[in-house]
């Protein structure tokens, strides 16, 4: 006979699930044990928080349900920032917890509701006779629509025996929608109509096929590609990408994104990040979004027609529409002037800045085009939240859209760390690089013993400015700053004492270190506590506050 617990771990592991992160507990001990027996790798963190945030990281960067094991309780709500990111990003993130039910244990809380609240899908292992039908929903929810799902495993179930009858559910994923012919229609004639079209992908055109489709369907009206950030590098090799659309928008890309007559989100938000407030959306724009979601459609801002689809599905059929109609292949914004602006221009690294470094401060706009040029093309960039945030955001450049983790839908501090850990997890392949500011660094660090731990080649900048610049540069005018102003501290030396490699960079001929490190093969972390100059606020900070 074999118990719930045990089912429950089989089960994930049957249905593809490869990689665990967690902190175990007495509650979540068992069936952590029974998916490492059966296979899939358990990631052990130093905190609830770090497990989630790299949960995440990994099931972004990987395209695979990833798992985050909790104790019930403490262990569970220790997650819940991590759990909050996720949910807000539509990470397919399955949170196994156990619960306790006993309304006298210490552990005991309303799980579900706290789930309800940070936007999971909360779910329950009712009965062993259920329990791996439970199990399947929870898992199928999370492939199919893309939803973090909270799947509490209460106590008293986990540990009785499954009956040889228990009920089984086959999981079978299901196709996305596509939207019905006459709204293939309507859209077909919205292109045909552009002179100047933009099409912006989303997380949601990171699904199989949509890049391709996406393409396609640009080729032949001709239309532009520009990316939300969390689909930062996907049109990379295509001569009409344009990069991020929103807060890391180039300048050309600001000024061809405000240009378009049509503007197309393709699993994109189109929220006031992509779209800076509406501001890169010309009045007499026309505004389409495709999504899965039909409840995302409109949700940010009105749209002239919403399509209800998957990317890949919407696209694919809209070009064979066009193709049966026979109608010719569009120039649109495809002209030789806009394409020669693109090659020469595109990019911040492709523009002149003046290198302000003095005084032992380093400009971190100089620091950040050095490490771009002296670090690998291969690389996945993760990113904290903080004043310093648009820096490797605009500067580091990534090889697609697997190259860049953004778990910053709640714009959190002290996600950064683990996020990098995730994401390294997710693409061994690749040199995994780390920003984050100073108090995101050292909020997550206990993260940093896991890293040494798990042998990760992880380089970590640090924009030290000894503050929290969002505050300080928001706030600065005549407001007392002694809440948020810190002595400067050694960063470099706390890191060694994590067993990283580390330098103290106060000019770019410091960074002669960092390539000696990536030339070594490294097997280790190395964190470079950058002294940036922090003169002002960043970009970002006049769309962030009251928001």
């Amino acid at each position: 006979m074999t118990l719930v617990r045990d089912a429950i771990g089989n089960l994930l592991v049957d249905l593809g699930v490869r990689t665990v992160f967690g902190v175990v507990g007495s509650g979540n001990f068992h069936y952590t044990n029974a998916m490492t027996a059966r296979g899939a790798r358990f990631v052990a963190a130093r905190h609830e928080g770090g497990a989630a945030t790299m949960a995440d990281a990994h099931a972004r960067m990987s395209d695979e349900v990833t798992v985050l094991s909790l104790h019930q309780g403490c262990g569970y709500t220790n997650a819940l920032t991590g759990i909050a990111e996720a949910a807000k990003s539509s990470t397919r993130l399955l949170v196994l917890t156990a619960e306790a039910t006993e309304p006298t244990s210490n552990f005991s809380i309303d799980q579900a509701a706290m789930a309800v609240g940070a936007g999971a899908l909360a779910m329950r292992v009712r009965s062993p006779e259920t329990a791996l039908v439970d199990v399947a929903r929870a898992f199928a929810a999370c492939q199919d629509q893309s939803r973090t799902v909270v799947l509490n495993v209460p106590i008293d179930v986990q540990d009785r025996l499954l009956p040889e009858d228990a009920a089984t559910r086959q999981f079978v994923p299901v196709a996305p929608p596509q939207p019905a012919l006459e709204e293939l229609e309507r859209f077909a004639d919205l292109l045909l109509a552009a002179e100047r079209p933009v099409f912006v992908a989303g997380r949601g055109s990171r699904s199989p096929g949509a890049k391709e489709a996406l393409r396609e369907l640009a080729a032949r009206t001709g239309a532009l590609l520009a990316t939300s950030a969390v689909a930062r590098g996907m049109f990379n090799d295509d001569r009409w990408g344009i990069d991020v659309s929103g807060g890391f928008s180039s300048p050309l890309t600001a000024e061809l994104v405000a240009g378009a007559d049509l503007v197309v989100g393709f699993g994109c938000a189109l929220n006031m990040w992509t779209m800076r407030h509406g501001r890169l959306i010309a009045p007499d724009a026309t505004v389409v979004q495709v999504d899965i979601d039909p409840s995302a459609i409109g949700r940010n801002r009105d749209v002239d027609l919403g399509l209800w689809g998957g990317v890949a599905p919407t696209a694919a059929a809209t070009t064979r529409l066009l193709a049966d109609r026979d109608e010719p292949v569009r120039t649109g914004y495809r002209t030789p002037e806009i394409g020669e602006r693109i090659r020469s221009g595109l990019r911040w690294n492709q523009l002149d800045i003046v290198d302000e470094s003095a005084d032992g401060l380093v400009d971190p706009r100089a620091l950040t085009t050095e490490l771009n040029n002296l670090l690998p093309t291969e690389r996945i960039v993760s990113v904290d939240s903080g004043n310093f945030l648009g820096f490797p955001s605009m500067y580091l450049d990534v090889p697609d859209e697997y190259g860049f983790c953004f778990t910053q839908a709640f714009q959190s501090v002290g996600l950064g760390l683990a996020t990098g850990i995730g994401a390294a997890l997710a693409r061994p392949d690749r040199l995994p690089v780390v920003g984050v500011g100073d108090g995101g660094f050292l909020m997550g660090i206990s993260e940093l013993e896991t890293a040494v731990r798990l042998g990760l080649p992880l380089l970590v900048v640090v924009y030290d400015d000894a503050m929290y610049g969002a505050e300080v540069h928001h706030f600065g005018a005549g407001e007392p700053l002694d809440h948020v102003t810190f002595p400067d501290g050694d960063l470099a030396a706390i890191a060694r004492g994590h067993g990283c490699d580390a330098v103290t960079v106060r000019d770019t001929a410091d960074l002669a270190a960092v390539k000696d490190w990536v030339s070594s093969g490294p097997t280790r972390p190395m964190v470079i506590d950058a002294k940036v100059l922090s003169r002002e606020g960043s970009w970002w900070l006049h769309e962030a506050f009251g928001h």
